[in-house]
């Protein structure tokens, strides 16, 4: 058990980057004001919503709100390093616009940072809730298993490159509370965009101090059609393309990390991976040639496999044909 940190509560600054979400950020600004850890600020960094994101945010009537709203929208990757940038805390921790966390996150989180110096991060397990906020308990037990926290046990972790990179377990986005200064704000590359929270876990997992796992489930995230990875995993090319370029890269930038040698295998085959899905994406918006491009690269590197053949297939297929498979709509 993890004792109390006793009265003086040190500064955890709480990031909620949002954009176009006024009907979920009320439900995840509310989660944060009621935490039972009070020393907090609440960052909203607003990237130019349409909507009535800011009579959101006004309609709270709590001094601990740090509201920020840009004159244009800079894209979901730069507003999310300029919340990152703006927390003053001592600890930090990341709340989706649409995600919800229990009272007693910070609570149970932060005390296992303090009394513990050479910790990095702590994190817990999550509920998966669905559009009407309520928890969907089969999705939850997949998720916990998917990510193989079921296996793991409370407590520190003092290398957890596993954990983190390969078995993904640290929800490091939503359900994760970070030392601050521990981390260079300003060395993670644009270049990551919407897998910065696997590059973040990539930093915290090489910066030889460790992590402190809470099995209770503290944190709920929110499952729906809008979310960037259920859109990548359907129909919307654009965000395929977008996670398959932020894999590549991040993939690449791991496999040539000496300190991550024994995980080279892992990595070169999710790069490729990669490459396959980027040539789907290309292919949905009749990109063929880049698309050819990709799909040979995976191919010369030994990915030869089912996948590959038929990507390669549709690409010299009939435009007609490619997509009515792929589901593309004219």
């Amino acid at each position: 058990m993890v004792p109390n940190i006793g009265i003086e509560q040190p500064l955890v600054s709480v990031i909620i980057p949002t954009y176009n979400r006024c009907n979920y950020l009320q439900a995840a600004i509310d989660s944060a004001i009621k935490q039972t850890y009070e020393n907090i600020e609440i960052i909203i960094s607003d990237n130019c919503s349409i909507d009535n994101t800011q009579d959101i945010v006004e309609s709270f009537l709590d001094s601990r709100i740090k509201y920020w709203q840009h004159t244009q929208n800079i894209g979901m990757f730069a507003n999310q390093m300029h919340a990152f940038k703006m927390a003053q805390g001592k600890y930090i921790a990341s709340l989706h616009d649409d995600d919800i966390w229990e009272p007693d996150f910070l609570a149970k989180l932060v005390p296992a940072l303090e009394t513990s110096p050479n910790l990095i991060l702590a994190f817990c397990d999550q509920y998966i809730i669905n559009d009407e906020g309520n928890i969907d308990h089969v999705a939850t037990e997949r998720y916990t298993n998917a990510y193989k926290r079921h296996i793991l046990e409370a407590g520190i972790y003092q290398q957890f490159d596993q954990i983190g990179l390969i078995n993904k377990s640290i929800p490091t986005a939503a359900a994760c509370v970070i030392r601050k200064d521990l981390i260079n704000w300003d060395i993670i590359p644009a270049e990551v965009e919407g897998m910065w929270d696997l590059y973040l876990t990539y930093l915290c997992c090489t910066s030889n101090y460790g992590a402190y796992y809470c099995p209770e489930r503290l944190a709920n995230y929110r499952e729906h059609l809008y979310t960037d990875t259920m859109l990548s995993g359907h129909r919307d090319a654009q965000a395929k393309i977008r996670k398959a370029k932020s894999e590549i890269f991040c993939y690449q930038k791991f496999m040539e990390d000496s300190r991550l040698k024994d995980f080279h295998a892992y990595f070169q085959k999710k790069w490729l991976e990669a490459h396959t899905t980027l040539a789907i994406g290309l292919l949905r918006i009749e990109q063929v040639k880049a698309a050819r491009y990709y799909i040979w690269k995976a191919i010369k590197a030994q990915a030869f496999n089912l996948r590959n053949l038929a990507t390669l297939t549709l690409s010299y297929t009939p435009r007609s044909i490619t997509n009515q498979l792929l589901g593309v709509s004219k």
